[in-house]
């Protein structure tokens, strides 16, 4: 997912996609420990994804506290 992407979100569909994205996390960590995935790097993927999430949506906090 791509920062500018993330930027145009509302606070809504931030939260929204952080609780899509923390949900296939734990599916990923389920199937890792299983033995049954495929693909590792969507591991990193995801959690980058998180952090990012979480980034923009404290600097979109901050903007609306000083405004």
């Amino acid at each position: 997912m791509k920062t500018s992407d993330i930027r145009v979100m509302t606070p809504d569909q931030l939260s929204d996609e952080l609780l899509k994205l923390k949900k296939e996390q734990f599916n990923l960590r389920f199937q890792r420990a299983t033995g049954q995935l495929e693909n590792t790097a969507r591991v990193r993927q995801v959690r980058r994804d998180i952090a990012r999430i979480k980034t923009i949506a404290a600097e979109k906090r901050a903007a609306e506290a000083k405004a």
